[in-house]
C-alpha cells in the first residue's frame, strides 16, 4: 500500500554548515576577516592534475582492453576458419585416398562417387581457407582508438604548458 504526500513525515531540518575557516595568510600578505582567496592554492590545482592524470591513465586503459578484445575475437574466428579448412583438407585426404582405392580396385560407379565427394570436400576446405586467411589479414592488433586519443593528450598536455 503506497504512502501518499500528505501522510509521510515531513524531513528533518538539514543541519547547519558551519563556516569555513578563514585561509591562512601568506607570507607578506595579512589577509583581512572579510577577504577571500580568489585563486586555488598550488597544492590544490597539483591535487587536481594528479586526479585528472589518473582518470585519465584509467580511460586509455580500459580504451585499450576493449579494442584488443574486439580484435581477438576477430582472430579468433579467423583462426577457427583455419581450423575448419585443415579438417576439411584432412577429409580431403582421407576420401581421396578411398576414392584411389574404390578406383584401382573397381572402376565402377562407387569410385566416382568417392571422386566427387572428394572433390566436394576440397572445395570446402579452398574456400574456408581462403575466407580465414581474408579475416586474419584483416585482423589489427594495434589498438588504434588508444594510439589517437594518446596522441591528443599529448597535444593536449603540450598546450598547456606554453
Amino acid at each position: 500500500m503506497a504512502i501518499s504526500s500528505h501522510e509521510r513525515p515531513a524531513a528533518p531540518p538539514a543541519p547547519p554548515v558551519p563556516a569555513a575557516p578563514p585561509a591562512p595568510a601568506t607570507a607578506g600578505q595579512p589577509l583581512h576577516p572579510g577577504a577571500k582567496r580568489s585563486e586555488p592554492s598550488i597544492g590544490d590545482l597539483v591535487g587536481e592534475i594528479g586526479t585528472d592524470l589518473s582518470q585519465l591513465v584509467r580511460d586509455e586503459i580500459e580504451l585499450a582492453k576493449v579494442e584488443i578484445k574486439q580484435e581477438s575475437t576477430k582472430a579468433g574466428k579467423a583462426v577457427g576458419m583455419l581450423g575448419g579448412a585443415g579438417y576439411a583438407a584432412h577429409l580431403a585426404l582421407l576420401l581421396g585416398s578411398l576414392a584411389v582405392i574404390f578406383a584401382l580396385s573397381n572402376v565402377m560407379n562407387p569410385a566416382w562417387a568417392a571422386l566427387i565427394v572428394t572433390t566436394v570436400w576440397a572445395v570446402v576446405a579452398a574456400a574456408l581457407y581462403a575466407t580465414g586467411r581474408k579475416r586474419l589479414r584483416a585482423v589489427n592488433l594495434t589498438p588504434e582508438q588508444t594510439v589517437q586519443t594518446l596522441k591528443e593528450d599529448a597535444r593536449w598536455a603540450r598546450h598547456l604548458t606554453n
